[in-house]
């Protein structure tokens, strides 16, 4: 193995661009923690209602450690919230629960690109442990069809960011939706400032879900440019 700088390249502007995002969701998170929603609801009274609304009451709703770990968990119909989002009546926890909700309700829909990021997990999960030991043996014995395979175990992993993109977004549009159809925001009416600051903390979490596929995407074409290089050289 050698040093290649053009691994840098590749991976300095992904690894900025995931930087300037992650930065970007604390301080839209950190400023709107503090701001309290004008109903005095929690995230997870939030969520409540807007399950309730679209016909989920069979969800449940229970708080989770950590800060930005809410998710929902399709496989036990659970949908889970951090300590600053679960009991805490903030317009950033009321955005949070809403966008997690939109993934129940997804979920509920038969929402295709959720159904195919669920189905692929398995797959991903392989290929993201295996496919890298595969390219740098492949690599280090000269098989460079090896290194191939693990190359395509590793573009697993770029496609799951990929499907990622729709599912998210999706899910933040069906937030800021039923926000205002519900009159949880702004009374109702949309465009308000309530509505405006949970865009700004749900928009922000969204790039950090475009910075992950675009360094997945570098890394994936690095590995193709180096195979294709090593197999121009022999």
């Amino acid at each position: 193995m050698y040093f290649d700088p053009l691994y840098f390249v590749f991976m300095i502007p992904g690894v900025v661009f995931m930087l300037w995002a992650q930065s970007r969701v604390r301080g839209n998170y950190a400023k709107y923690s503090q701001v309290r929603n004008d109903l005095g609801l929690t995230g997870a009274q939030t969520a409540r209602r807007v399950l309730d609304s679209q016909g989920l009451s069979n969800v449940a709703i229970e708080p989770i450690a950590g800060e930005l770990t809410d998710h929902y968990d399709p496989r036990t119909r659970v949908l889970r919230l951090s300590q600053g989002v679960y009991g805490v009546p903030s317009i950033a926890a009321m955005g949070i629960a809403a966008h997690e909700s939109g993934h129940a309700i997804q979920h509920a829909k038969a929402y295709a690109p959720l159904t195919l990021r669920t189905a692929i997990v398995p797959a991903v999960s392989i290929g993201s442990n295996i496919g890298y030991i595969l390219l740098i043996l492949g690599i280090i014995i000269g098989m460079t069809g090896m290194a191939w395979i693990g190359v395509a175990l590793f573009a697993l992993s770029t496609f799951f960011a990929l499907v990622t993109l729709p599912v998210e977004f999706d899910a933040s549009h069906r937030a800021k939706q039923v926000l205002v159809q519900l009159g949880l925001v702004d009374s109702g009416v949309a465009g308000g400032q309530e509505s405006k600051a949970v865009a700004k903390v749900l928009d922000a979490a969204a790039w950090t879900y475009i910075a992950s596929f675009a360094a997945s995407l570098l890394t994936l074409l690095y590995y193709v440019m180096m195979l294709t290089g090593m197999q121009r050289r022999d």
